[in-house]
């Protein structure tokens, strides 16, 4: 896998993703689950102040006391260790988003370059049928063609006229969706994939669980693994123990000091929680069975995107090194065999047409390969480190 990417697509991509509301939106989720946790770590009661004053005939009472439920059950403990779980989750889904930002960023800089090469290709296209067109009225008024060979001629530059409107259309449809990812293609233009040497693909031995997706699975499992827990301790109710002292006032002047200690133990007698204790259990299960499908299907993915980056690229050199690609040598070669006689005006159209989609093929082809090798760098956890994001937010 290469090691980096070229300094000027790194700093794009870079410059896109710190300036992109996904970052912050996923600094928000990772602070809201740090907030979690500190909540969850604070104690889980706080006390109550009784005041009471009691009138009985000529007696008068008057107490005041303090009262708080006792957490014996380990209630604050179990949701910190759920809350820290879900910060490990937090952060490892964060890791994902900004994954798939790189990931979408260069799949989408890859259609931008493939549009506008294809816009370029079509404007290839005009120009030679522009040409054609002029070359055909001339040789009309010579009485070498036709009526109808020029006629075709001209109807062949209207119809790459229509087809040019079409890729113009395109181009403007990708240039949105890059600019939607906080680039502006004008920024970027000068970058350029074809001028990118890709490596051999080589099958990937990277360690499946440390796949940003493989960990968000399984911390999301353990997050729901340890809600079991604080599920079970909700069942146990926390015992209230207060204190309360004052004074009893009796008829003559007479007073005492009044001493109180209560102790009050909820019976969850009518209603047992545990119907909340199944539930938490079914969806860790479920949240297992998902990680561990994530998994699974990770695993499977290395050697495929291997496979798809090696065929992609071996179709790419094979068309590089075909001379039939050369556009400018075979649109003259074309040119001079028609004003010979050697090729009729249909036989030139088709054989001209058959050379410009071939070019526009290649471009598409160039897209493939590069998406290919994005995600073959994904499969092998090489993505962000290859943009040089590993050590970003």
């Amino acid at each position: 896998v290469s090691s980096r990417a070229p300094e000027p697509l790194r700093a794009a991509v870079s410059s896109a993703w710190t300036q992109h509301p996904a970052l912050r939106a996923s600094d928000a989720r990772r602070a809201a689950a740090s907030a979690r946790l500190d909540a969850a770590r604070q104690p889980l009661h706080n006390p109550s102040l009784d005041l009471v004053y009691d009138r009985e005939g000529t007696d008068r009472t008057n107490t005041f006391g303090l009262s708080m439920p006792l957490d014996i059950n380990g209630k604050r403990r179990a949701r910190a260790d759920a809350a820290t779980s879900r910060v490990m989750q937090s952060n490892a889904e964060a890791h994902v988003t900004r994954r798939n930002f790189v990931r979408s960023w260069l799949e989408n800089w890859a259609e931008w370059q493939t549009a506008d090469a294809r816009v370029r290709v079509g404007e290839r296209r005009l120009q030679l049928l522009g040409r054609f067109q002029d070359l055909a009225k001339t040789q009309f008024a010579a009485g070498d063609i036709s009526g109808l060979e020029r006629d075709l001629a001209q109807l062949s530059r209207a119809e790459a006229q229509a087809e040019q409107a079409r890729l113009l259309a395109e181009r403007a449809q990708a240039e949105a969706a890059l600019r939607a990812l906080g680039s502006n293609p004008e920024a970027v233009a000068s970058l350029d994939v074809g001028e990118m040497a890709l490596p051999v693909a080589k099958l990937t031995d990277a360690d499946v669980d440390r796949l940003p997706d493989v960990q968000a699975a399984y911390a999301a499992a353990d997050a729901a693994a340890r809600d079991i827990d604080v599920a079970k301790r909700n069942r146990l109710g926390d015992p209230v123990v207060g204190f309360n002292t004052g004074r009893l006032r009796l008829p003559g002047g007479v007073s005492d000091t009044v001493l109180g200690v209560s102790v009050s133990i909820p019976l969850n007698i009518r209603n047992g929680y545990r119907a909340e204790v199944r539930a938490a259990q079914a969806e860790a299960d479920v949240a297992r069975a998902e990680a561990e499908q994530v998994r699974l299907a990770f695993a499977s993915n290395q050697t495929r995107a291997a496979e798809s980056y090696r065929a992609a690229k071996s179709a790419w050199d094979d068309w590089q090194d075909s001379r039939g690609t050369d556009v400018e040598r075979r649109a003259s070669l074309l040119e001079r065999s028609w004003r010979e006689g050697e090729l009729s005006t249909t036989d030139y159209l088709l054989q001209l047409s058959q050379t410009l989609d071939t070019q526009q093929a290649g471009a598409a082809l160039q897209a493939q390969v590069w998406k290919a090798y994005v995600e073959y760098l994904d499969a092998a956890d090489q993505l962000e480190r290859w943009v040089g994001l590993e050590s970003s937010p």
